[in-house]
């Protein structure tokens, strides 16, 4: 069976895992949706919110989102694609526990992972079978949830995403605000404090058992730094749940900076408010320390400061002022820094692969990098990096040849005039060295775009 086919069945086989007995029971049509809110504003008006949950259109939605967003696999070690023979199984037996009230999550999976400034962070990883049902909540919760939110709030939002956020950050500063006040908090995600968050949902949400699941998820460990920013078009970490629980955490400080009518913009626990002077941005601070202190939630002193626009980065981005005092984006040092490492890595001489393993990996890389960046307004900037990447693969692929017979026979066949390729043959130690001479006629920019080799400058 191919490929396509395997999907396919895989498909099937939780189409009718979905299609259970009783799936619209109690009076409510297949893909009936619940009626938003009861009179004192909670979500669910019968209480039952839960079937809500567990409805086939609805599961079916959160298995195709579960599906497109892959992920790590839990816990459990199952993976994305065991999932539609799993819940083939067991989903009858599962969403009854959901009906009941009695469904126990799996623990979640704790993994570190680099900080690009150093350090570690630790994540929490949901087993597949939870992203899948958290999913499903999400996508019952959000529509009652989202409305409600501030405008000035952008992380993981259905219609809204990190370039959103930047673009307004920099309209603020293009107004002449050129002071921020970058806020950091320390430690978000572990330090959540469920009982004000499990309070703050118990106000829109009635049903008992989606409230009682929501709380097992948190001890769970679900809120474990659970949200990384959708950089180079990624997806939440810690679950689709935890984004959706930090925004309604949150929205109680947008809406206090609303008020005061401040210019921000929040990213889940990003967020950034301008204003036109230093003294300005101190009252802001201290406010801000206030509002997050009733949170129970800390600033971190030695990430957030109040500094001119030009000193800090938004999610990956800073801003530089362009003749006629116009404001333009551009990747932040600190980003490209971490991206030309990450390019060292892959472009290294000393792993021993093939200039078509190497060039696959980058393309990888690379595409998604370009999604997500392609928002800076600095072109020259991009094609000074092709031209530093170009270089780095065209001393690959002559380490790979490595003896001088090699190089000069490729470089020959390759249409390079015999002085150049006897010159660089002549130096086939120095890689770095070579790969700047006359090889760019044997190796032209066209020979990468034919290995699949993004071009960031195009």
């Amino acid at each position: 069976m191919n490929l396509g086919g395997a999907r396919r069945q895989k498909s099937e086989q939780l189409e009718l895992a979905l299609e259970a007995r009783g799936e619209a029971s109690h009076g409510q049509r297949s893909g009936e949706a619940p009626r938003a809110m009861n009179e004192d504003g909670r979500s669910g008006s019968d209480h039952r919110l839960m079937e809500a949950v567990v409805e086939r259109a609805n599961a079916g939605r959160a298995w195709r989102r579960v599906r497109q967003n892959r992920g790590s696999p839990g816990i459990d070690g199952m993976t994305v694609d065991d999932l539609p023979g799993y819940l083939a199984a067991n989903w009858s037996a599962i969403r009854e526990q959901l009906l009941s009230g009695s469904y126990r999550p799996r623990p979640v999976k704790r993994q570190e992972i680099a900080k690009p400034g150093g350090g570690v962070r630790q994540l929490g990883i949901p087993a597949v079978v939870d992203r899948f049902i958290q999913q499903c909540l999400l996508q019952v919760l959000q529509p009652q949830f989202d409305p409600g939110f501030s405008e000035h709030s952008y992380g993981f939002r259905p219609g809204r995403r990190a370039h959103d956020a930047v673009r307004a950050a920099q309209r603020y500063v293009q107004e002449g605000r050129r002071w921020v006040v970058d806020v950091d908090l320390e430690k978000f995600f572990d330090r959540v404090n469920h009982d004000l968050l499990m309070g703050r949902l118990a106000k829109r949400i009635a049903d008992r058992r989606v409230l009682g699941l929501i709380r097992r998820y948190l001890e769970a460990g679900i809120m474990s730094n659970g949200v990384v920013v959708e950089r180079y078009e990624g997806t939440p970490q810690g679950g689709p749940l935890s984004p959706l629980l930090a925004n309604v955490l949150l929205d109680e400080v947008d809406r206090e900076l609303e008020k005061r009518g401040h210019a921000f913009c929040r990213y889940a626990d990003d967020c950034n408010v301008y204003v036109r002077s230093r003294r300005a941005g101190e009252r802001v601070m201290g406010t801000l320390m206030g509002l997050f202190a009733r949170l129970r939630l800390r600033i971190n002193p030695d990430k957030s400061a109040v500094a001119r626009v030009w000193e800090r980065t938004f999610l990956g981005f800073s801003f530089w002022a362009a003749p006629g005092r116009v404001i333009r984006r551009r990747v932040a040092p600190q980003a490209l820094r971490a991206m030309k490492d990450r390019i060292r890595q892959i472009t290294s001489r000393n792993g021993g692969r093939s200039l078509k393993a190497v060039t696959e990996e980058l393309r990888e890389y690379l595409t998604g990098w370009k999604t997500y960046f392609r928002l800076a307004e600095t072109p020259r900037a991009f094609r000074d990096l092709d031209e530093w990447i170009r270089h780095r693969l065209r001393a690959v692929q002559l380490k790979q040849w490595k003896r001088g017979r090699t190089v000069y026979r490729e470089l020959r066949a390759r249409g390079l005039s015999e002085i150049g390729a006897k010159q660089v043959a002549s130096n086939t130690r120095r890689w770095w060295h070579n790969a700047s001479m006359k090889i760019h006629v044997a190796l032209p920019t066209m020979h990468f775009d034919v290995l699949g080799v993004p071009r960031l400058g195009a």
